[in-house]
């Protein structure tokens, strides 16, 4: 049995622990705070273009960005949306297990795949399983900025225009609630069917006509750029709120198990030390009886 010396070192380790596991739920909390607002504040700004794109394509049916058309698939990438740091439970870990069964799905059909990774976690398990990794951005900070996202982004966006890759998927981790994040993979490229349609509603919002310059396509090019942009930062921002979410949850699972951890060893202790004073009463009454 472990001495009452040994225990209590156990018991301060622990408790040093849970001071740091505290420390950083109580961070966590704070930093999800914000970064619950800064994707909410991400969203309206995404519609607002999708909008304007679609009363636009609307008005000019002739002509069809290369974003919206779809093409027999070859080649695909992947943008994988990851955290910098851990100890955030199992996030990462659902994230990249989905990215590895869509990876595979794709090899079965003899698809080329790129792929692009923001994100250290990303970055290192991408490199690690041997994908080509055409682009990267690492050390976002706790707010990420659409500049900082743009290098890595526009090499699959061109890469797509250019006819390289023939699809484009998200992975990321969707923010539900707190307690709850999803991993989702999603088509970026070609947009999805039904991206720019128009409810009745919108339809009477956006019912002006508009004057281009310099023309037609190029306004439309351009909003549908911003519009796809707008969607892989609104997947960083979702991505952030689950990281803090996640951490949140995970540092106080922690705290709660080292406070259970002390009280099973301050019971050893109290067991330990009861053992050894009775142990000495034991030997004292056999020394007086023995004299």
């Amino acid at each position: 049995m472990a001495s009452t010396k040994e225990i209590r070192t156990k018991i301060k380790s622990v408790q040093n622990t849970r001071k740091i596991t505290k420390a950083m739920e109580m961070v966590a909390a704070s930093k999800m705070r914000k970064a619950q607002e800064r994707m909410r504040q991400a969203r309206p700004y995404a519609d607002k273009v999708r909008n304007i794109a679609a009363h636009m394509a609307g008005s000019n049916p002739d002509y069809q960005h290369p974003f919206v058309v779809p093409r027999e698939v070859k080649r695909a990438g992947i943008i994988v949306i990851s955290t910098d740091k851990g100890l955030c439970g199992g996030l990462n870990t659902n994230v990249l297990r989905a990215v590895t069964n869509h990876l595979r799905l794709l090899d079965e059909k003899n698809i080329s795949t790129q792929a692009c990774a923001i994100g250290t976690k990303g970055a290192q398990f991408l490199a690690r399983i041997g994908v080509n990794v055409v682009s990267q951005v690492t050390q976002l900070g706790d707010s990420p900025h659409l500049a900082t996202l743009l290098g890595a982004i526009k090499v699959q966006l061109e890469a797509y225009s250019r006819g390289e890759v023939d699809v484009v998927h998200l992975a990321f981790t969707r923010f539900i609630n707190t307690m709850r994040q999803e991993p989702v993979i999603e088509q970026l490229l070609p947009l999805p069917n039904g991206t720019l349609t128009q409810s009745a509603a919108e339809k009477k919002d956006y019912a002006w006509d508009y004057l281009y310059e310099p023309n037609a396509e190029s306004v439309v090019n351009e909003l549908l750029e911003r519009y796809v942009e707008a969607l892989v930062y609104q997947a960083v921002a979702e991505n952030m709120a689950s990281e803090q979410s996640a951490r949140m949850v995970a540092m106080k699972a922690a705290s709660d198990n080292a406070k259970s951890v002390i009280g099973d060893l301050q019971l050893i202790y109290n067991k330990t030390r009861q053992a050894a004073i009775t142990k000495e009463l034991s030997e004292i009454v056999g020394g007086a009886a023995a004299v």
